[in-house]
């Protein structure tokens, strides 16, 4: 492999490589006859991100015939050679790309101005092909729009804020910051945008859907386009579905393939259930109050006044009381191991995870919880990527 980067394009390079660290640890190299590809994933699969550039991209392309090649190395030893991304415009013409296959080294070499020339020799390991399944075009939900739109929108979150959602109508998309269903209300703080249909470039809604993604991710994408000034096109059916998010160029494509947070069908079965079930009627005052507390008011809070019936009759609840001290013990005893019983089931509650995953875009679905996993066997998986590592 023999490639040659020339001007603005070399700025181009190294935004993309700096976009893909936002995503995993290890940069896959993957020459190919129509495009050079450059890919990255996450440990836990959940996240892939893949860059192509054409042949056109570089000033000169070539690749040996007959022959695949796949590697891959540690991408921070990329974002080595292109650390000043602000001066590289100014000071770099051309970025040398070279494979030594007998030294297993992949040559980095940069041409400064006056003749100064960088060289970086990089060690890789051979890898398989890493590619994500997925059909961005039968997507019911899709939207393009350009990336400051997007980048004055994610703005308003704090860095430090991990998972977005995005909800979507006819007419409006609504951006706000996801709250765990754990977390004490009172202490959240809600962020909310709501952007009209006419902001975006193309607004097409199939399905009125919400999706929860996380948002580091989307600002390593939101960097590469904002530099480079190509709009951000955005593509999600349900949750638990992978929303892709893409930049396309006449010589370079990018997509960014993150899962999405997928619905409790325990849930959703609870709570359609609920919609179509009328409310049951309201409690009992007496069987939600506690025995001992009513049969004290019974002796004590009676106050004499005019009644229909004639004039109240303490004696009669205190003689109530009196004759029946055995079954009101025995309530009480009973009562109380009724409290204990629901307080260890209410922290058996608290101690149970949340139900709630990522859905992995590589392995289909969430695992079952512990119980199913007793009771059934567990089906296999698809993968949908691999690499070199085998699974032990």
């Amino acid at each position: 492999m023999d490639c040659v980067v020339t001007g603005g394009n070399v700025k181009v390079l190294a935004k993309a490589i700096h976009s893909l660290s936002r995503i995993g640890d290890e940069l896959y190299v993957e020459p190919q006859e129509d495009a050079l590809a450059l890919r990255s994933v996450n440990s836990s699969r959940s996240a892939y991100a893949c860059f192509l550039f054409a042949p056109l991209f570089f000033s000169r392309y070539t690749i040996p015939s007959g022959h695949a090649f796949r590697c891959k190395m540690a991408i921070k030893s990329v974002q080595a050679v292109f650390r000043s991304l602000a001066s590289l415009e100014k000071t770099v013409e051309k970025c040398h790309i070279e494979l030594d296959k007998q030294k297993s080294r992949l040559t980095f070499t940069l041409h400064c101005k006056h003749g100064l020339l960088k060289t970086h020799n990089l060690s890789f390991q051979d890898s398989e092909s890493l590619q994500a399944v997925f059909d961005k075009d039968s997507c019911a939900n899709v939207f393009r729009a350009q990336p400051r739109l997007l980048v004055d929108t994610v703005v308003h979150f704090p860095p430090s804020l991990e998972e977005v959602t995005v909800a979507v109508s006819d007419e409006r998309m609504w951006v706000r910051n996801h709250v765990d269903e754990e977390a004490e209300q009172s202490k959240a703080m809600l962020t909310e945008l709501c952007l009209a249909s006419d902001e975006f470039d193309h607004f097409a809604v199939g399905a009125h859907n919400s999706i929860t993604f996380c948002l580091k991710e989307l600002r390593g994408l939101l960097v590469f386009a904002e530099s480079t000034g190509l709009p951000i096109s955005m593509y999600f059916d349900e949750p638990g579905s992978p929303v892709v998010l893409s930049v396309t160029d006449s010589v370079l494509e990018g997509d960014f393939v993150l899962a999405t947070l997928s619905d409790d069908p325990n849930h959703r079965k609870n709570n359609s259930r609920r919609a179509h079930t009328p409310p049951p009627p309201p409690p009992d005052d007496f069987m939600n109050d506690d025995i001992d507390a009513y049969l004290i008011a019974m002796d004590t809070s009676i106050a004499p006044g005019p009644s229909a019936t004639g004039p109240p009759t303490p004696s009669l609840a205190r003689s109530t009381f009196s004759k029946q001290p055995a079954a009101a013990n025995h309530k009480t005893r009973i009562h109380s191991e009724e409290e204990e019983e629901e307080e260890e089931d209410e922290k058996t509650d608290l101690d149970r995870p949340p139900n709630k995953k990522f859905c992995s875009l590589f392995f289909g679905s969430v695992l079952p919880s512990s119980s199913q996993m007793s009771t059934q066997p567990v089906t296999s998986q698809e993968v949908l990527a691999s690499d070199s590592e085998d699974d032990t």
